[in-house]
């Protein structure tokens, strides 16, 4: 069997990823063009498929045994995360298509990783169990949407995320920390969003003193 028809996996799709955001930050893809040729790759299922989105794109060029070359390394903030946390599930919430909430009593770790492909995070903090005060939050994200639901003395850094056609919204108190929580976000948000944000209601109940 010829290398263009196997399978590809999710890293090699990945990888293609990389190398196809690495095309946009050069110039050489629109982000129109980006979005058509990511939709084109996640559907990927043989190496020929995939590759077929790098075929144009200068100094990407496919190898002689049909295999992508070696996409760029992760961003550096992404890259620490994985190696001081040492890769706990407990740690890393990931998504592909789907939706992921946590919610209620769940215990929040000092560092915690979102990877998350077109999908929906939702992570309430707003009645979880906390071991320290500070949460770091790495944050790898294509096509979604996260939101982080605080509780209302709770306080928020977003100044470390970068956005590709994507938004950060903090729409709570940036800090120093006050309360039992102060989470800073850390990573790339590719044509998705993030947003820190109180429960609905909170404006109301401070309004009449609840």
């Amino acid at each position: 069997m010829e290398a263009r028809n196997l399978r590809v996996s999710d890293a090699e799709k990945e990888h293609v990823g990389q190398l196809l955001q690495k095309a946009v930050g050069l110039g050489m893809l629109s982000l129109g063009e980006f979005t058509e040729r990511m939709d084109t790759a996640l559907a990927a299922k043989t190496r020929g498929e995939l590759n077929s989105v790098l075929a144009d794109l200068p100094g990407m060029q496919i190898a002689d045994d049909h295999r992508p070359v070696q996409a760029p390394q992760s961003s550096p903030q992404v890259t620490r995360a994985s190696n001081s946390w040492g890769g706990d599930s407990s740690n890393v919430v990931k998504a592909t298509m789907s939706t992921v909430t946590r919610k209620g009593p769940w215990h929040v770790p000092p560092q915690l990783t979102i990877q998350s492909k077109m999908s929906s995070v939702t992570l309430d903090f707003t009645q979880a169990v906390m071991s320290t005060q500070v949460v770091e939050v790495a944050v790898d994200d294509y096509c979604g949407t996260i939101s982080l639901v605080l509780p209302p003395e709770a306080t928020a850094d977003l100044n470390g995320v970068e956005t590709i056609g994507g938004s950060a919204n903090n729409k709570v108190r940036t800090g120093p920390p006050i309360g039992r929580l102060h989470v800073i976000v850390r990573g790339k948000i590719r044509f998705g969003s993030i947003t820190a944000k109180h429960p609905m209601g909170t404006s109301l109940r401070r309004m009449f003193g609840g």
